[in-house]
């Protein structure tokens, strides 16, 4: 047996706590149960005792051969004349013990005046000429007496009693030892599948307590660490991916120049400086996400009217808008309540909205900015007629490289925009949200902390 062991420590502990409880439950009542016994058995002879003493003391005129009497009777019990006080002491009137002596003193001693007031005072001719206390001990100190018989047949039983109580206190300490730890040993288990590379281990919950909490926990983190993992290996083949692609046509070039198979054009430096571009726009993307995850994004804060970011965004890409034939309008009033935003990383965002917008809106659609106050927050709105996403798609259109979004065309693009967009809006302390209609348009919602106006 482990005794470090957590089931063998609650075994112990519940069969301690049961023994404990036990004993003191036994010892409670043994001692209740003998004064209440004593207390019965003087009630029972304290009528006669009171006559027998209010007797012998009109006729010896004093308390002299008390003990003397009681002690030794004809029958040679101890009982004088079968009408001693088993259960009592005798005091004279000045509170002297002359008899018994078992309980509240010993004879020749004066008793408390406390005592006295809880005695049965004995009169003979109107005046108090004794008191008759009740005696704890009584005819227990003899070997055979019923009373000594009876409470030792209750001893007897209360111990049973206690084994009993502690054997089942033993047996179902161990049985709720061993449902407690399961749970905990199976948790163990897992971990260690966990910590050996085996991600998205599951634990079956058979209870709805803490432990059953617990189990459920873990097993949402473990779903979550597989899944994490897999949008990493899944993100790394992206980032290679993407890599690759402009380093290939870099590399192509680069290669046929320097065997001389071609000859330096401006069509072929035009494709070189824009696959470079693509590759150090990638690599921008990438450290940006970085420092978000990594909490370091840099902000650099400042008051700023939402009228007048939706208009920098809005004569940023005008011309596009125009070309492609496609309205582009803002719609914020200049009362708004300011915002404390990074200026420039939050055109960014708005920048992304706004061109994956005018990319999914056919011509003659419409792209609109707009702004409006809610409960201590602004939100920012980019709303387009353009083809809409699928509902199955939207849950996934902020993951990293996610393929099968429309929202994100990879024609030029890292793949990570919207990505990117959501990290700068939680690092400004927002939301940023999706809502779309196949067919419809779709619209982004940005929620950003208002500055209450002084």
């Amino acid at each position: 047996m482990n005794i470090r062991s957590l089931a063998v420590k609650l075994t112990i502990a519940f069969l301690a706590v049961g023994v404990i409880g036990v004993l003191l439950a036994s010892l409670i009542i043994s001692v209740s149960t003998q004064r209440a016994f004593d207390q019965f058995l003087f009630g029972r002879t304290r009528p006669a005792t009171e006559a027998a003493l209010r007797a012998y003391y009109e006729e010896h005129g004093g308390w002299g051969d008390l003990n003397q009497a009681f002690e030794s009777g004809p029958n040679g019990n101890g009982r004088g004349q079968g009408q001693g006080p088993p259960l009592a002491t005798v005091a004279d009137a000045n509170g002297v013990v002359v008899f018994g002596g078992g309980g509240p003193g010993r004879i020749g001693t004066r008793v408390s005046a406390d005592v006295l007031r809880d005695s049965v005072p004995i009169n003979v001719d109107g005046k108090v000429v004794g008191y008759l206390l009740f005696d704890y001990f009584g005819d227990r100190r003899q070997p055979n007496a019923p009373e000594r018989i009876f409470l030792r047949d209750l001893n007897r039983s209360i111990l049973w009693a206690s084994a009993g109580a502690a054997v089942v206190a033993l047996i179902l300490g161990a049985l709720l030892a061993s449902t407690l730890t399961k749970p905990i040993r199976l948790l163990t288990a897992a971990t260690k599948r966990i910590s050996q590379g085996e991600l998205g281990v599951q634990v079956p919950v058979h209870t709805k307590d803490e432990l059953g909490e617990l189990t459920a926990s873990f097993n949402s983190m473990s779903a979550d660490l597989e899944e994490a993992s897999r949008l990493r290996r899944q993100m790394t083949a992206d980032i290679a991916h993407d890599l690759r692609t402009p380093l290939s046509v870099i590399l192509g070039y680069t290669e046929a120049l320097s065997d001389g198979k071609l000859q330096a054009t401006p069509e072929i430096a035009d494709t070189l400086h824009r696959e470079s571009k693509h590759l150090n726009h990638l690599v921008d993307d990438l450290r940006t996400l970085s420092l978000a995850d990594a909490g370091e994004l840099p902000l650099h804060r400042s008051l700023l009217s939402p009228a007048t970011l939706l208009q920098r965004a809005e004569t940023s890409y005008a011309m596009q808008a125009e070309r492609q034939e496609i309205t582009l309008s803002v719609n914020a009033a200049a009362s708004l309540p300011m915002i404390n935003v990074d200026s420039q990383r939050m055109a960014q965002v708005l920048g992304n909205l706004v061109s994956n917008a005018l990319r999914h809106t056919p011509g003659g659609g419409a792209v609109s900015l707009s702004a409006q106050a809610g409960a201590g927050t602004v939100e920012l709105r980019v709303q387009d007629t353009g083809s809409g996403i699928e509902p199955e798609v939207l849950p996934h259109v902020f993951d990293r490289f996610y393929r099968g979004d429309r929202a994100r065309s990879q024609d030029g693009e890292s793949g990570l925009g919207l990505s990117i967009a959501k990290s700068i809006v939680e690092a400004h302390d927002g939301t940023i949200q999706i809502a779309s209609e196949p067919g419809k348009g779709t619209v982004f919602t940005i929620q950003l902390p208002a500055v209450p106006n002084p």
